[in-house]
């Protein structure tokens, strides 16, 4: 939930600024014969094998595990790296008799238990139903930035384009054995955090700042680290966090939606640059953005943020490509973002491929499965 490791600061190659990435993903840990979901994380970790590009970390419930990755420059060094974090976990699970499984919710009911972490328990002390009840995986895009400053200025930028991001990553349409509706029950359940959800645009670090320290001395956070905007100032690295997607089931959605989030921080500091202003998007509006791409996935609307209007998501993310076009162009990313974003247009969410299985088999270890065999892949 907190851990900043996946981030270095931007790099010149020549005139050209290459700012690094990195990812961390959070998995479902799942029974490897009944799928039922397993709170075998201690274990896991005590055995994991090491890696010089991946860490396992604990997480609020122990049957969860994130992988941290190791900041790249490029889509190829990222993939790999997701690749190499996704077969870890499993392997570091199956020596436990557990599978890890990109799921943002899980679709099996069960009763999720804490961490033995003293910061987890204060959370779990202060915050009662909501986090003993708490249980998701996301996918947490750490961007280099060169100050706080240029960090204001990505986070001011790239608020309105978030909800296109949770619309490709959406990947938990069930809670506890029920279809909820939404492709995205991870988006709906996370908001009950004080902080969850967009942020108003800062404006400068100060303002940013202030906020924080309101805040954490307000009685109601523990730490900066439970700041859950759907986008932060990382507490201990010089990066822009974007904590809005689900874990996607494929991991080269998970690099896609890196790749977009990389492309939108450059062009906004870009903008920034020749003073291009925000969008003057009202936070609740971006609010309903993120419920509809958190209801529909890519297969409804969204809100335009260039003008504020309802558009159908495909729209919206072709606006993107031409948004960021540049930053994709030369970072090389071109056709890995249009190529990402057709193939998750064309083949569904993770959320649509979970139905699919749930509505041809009837059975939640079924998709839980199927889930972990995608992970995998």
């Amino acid at each position: 939930m907190q851990r900043d490791r996946a981030t270095t600061p931007p790099t010149r190659d020549g005139a050209l600024i290459v700012r690094t990435f990195g990812v961390e993903e959070e998995y479902l840990l799942v029974d490897a014969s009944t799928f039922v979901p397993s709170p075998v994380a201690p274990l896991l970790l005590r055995s994991a094998r090491a890696s010089a590009a991946v860490t396992l970390a604990a997480e609020l419930k122990v049957e969860q595990i994130e992988a941290v990755g190791a900041p790249a420059t490029t889509h190829d060094e990222l993939l790999a790296g997701l690749v190499d974090g996704r077969r870890l976990a499993d392997d570091s699970a199956g020596a436990a008799g557990a599978r890890a499984v990109a799921v943002g919710t899980s679709p099996a009911a069960f009763v999720p238990h804490l961490s033995a972490d003293e910061r987890y328990t204060r959370i779990a002390e202060r915050f009662g139903l909501v986090a003993r009840e708490q249980f998701t995986c996301g996918l947490h895009v750490h961007v280099g930035v060169t100050s706080p400053e240029e960090g204001i200025a990505v986070l001011d930028r790239l608020r309105g384009w978030l909800p296109a991001l949770l619309a490709l990553s959406a990947n938990s349409p069930f809670c506890a054995g029920a279809d909820t509706g939404f492709q995205s029950w991870r988006y709906q359940s996370w908001g009950r955090w004080p902080t969850a959800g967009p942020a108003e645009v800062w404006g400068d670090v100060d303002r940013y700042r202030s906020v924080v320290a309101a805040l954490t001395s307000c009685g109601v956070l523990l730490d900066e680290g439970m700041l859950y905007f759907d986008a932060r100032l990382s507490r201990a690295h010089p990066t822009v966090e974007v904590r809005i997607a689900d874990v996607p089931l494929h991991a080269e959605d998970a690099a896609l939606i890196a790749v977009l989030t990389r492309a939108l921080a450059e062009t906004a500091v870009r903008d920034q640059s020749v003073g291009v202003a925000p969008a003057p998007l009202p936070t609740p509006v971006i609010a309903a953005s993120s419920w509809l791409a958190s209801r529909h996935g890519t297969t409804g609307d969204l809100v335009d943020p260039l003008d504020g209007r309802p558009a159908p998501a495909r729209a919206v993310l072709a606006r993107l490509l031409d948004h960021a076009g540049d930053a994709l162009e030369e970072a090389g990313d071109r056709d890995v973002a249009v190529l990402g974003i057709e193939r998750v247009l064309s083949r569904g969410t993770g959320a649509e491929r979970q139905r699919a299985v749930w509505e041809r088999t009837g059975e939640v270890a079924a998709v839980l499965a199927d889930a972990a065999q995608a992970t995998r892949a």
